[in-house]
């Protein structure tokens, strides 16, 4: 085995993104309203991040489903690619997931979803040995500050506002 990646990383993973999202709505709740660009879309925003939330949700009911060979790989990911490569993916995952782009069948158990993230990290370049605990790289898949990007978009413009509670 590659790295000890568990259960419970993976349970802790998803925890932490909950939170992470979760906290994202209540600094950007804090922010003046002149902060945003004047195309925002509170509404649009607020539901991109329930969605998230709710298929958290249905992932952390269903960690028990993951086998230890897709653990084996995780950990395998988690020590030989760059935790950036591994974040762009799963959060692209993660928004086709959650919006429904990617049909259901296919991301509706956390098995099913991480297996779907191997197989798209399969698919670019071997990365070299990251030098790092396998846990300690996959806590890096996600951004604690503007889990989603949302503030990337054009439409939002409140990166600095929201970087400011940092």
């Amino acid at each position: 085995m590659y790295a000890s990646i568990t259960k419970d990383h993976i349970l802790n993973l998803l925890e932490v993104f909950v939170a992470a999202i979760e906290l994202d709505q209540i600094r950007v709740d804090a922010l003046p309203e002149g902060a945003f660009h004047y195309d925002y879309s509170d509404n649009m925003w607020r539901l991109w991040r329930r969605c998230h939330l709710e298929y958290l949700r249905l992932l952390l009911s269903t960690v028990d489903t993951v086998q230890p060979a897709v653990l084996e790989k995780l950990g395998w990911i988690a020590t030989h690619y760059e935790p950036k490569i591994v974040r762009e993916r799963l959060r692209d995952l993660l928004g086709s997931a959650a919006s429904g782009d990617a049909p259901r069948e296919d991301v509706a158990t956390a098995a099913l979803f991480f297996e779907r993230l191997i197989q798209d990290i399969s698919g670019h370049p071997e990365g070299k040995s990251v030098g790092q605990e396998g846990r300690t790289s996959m806590m890096q898949w996600l951004p604690i500050t503007d889990p989603l990007q949302i503030a990337d978009d054009p439409e939002c413009d409140y990166r600095l506002g929201v970087h400011a509670f940092s």
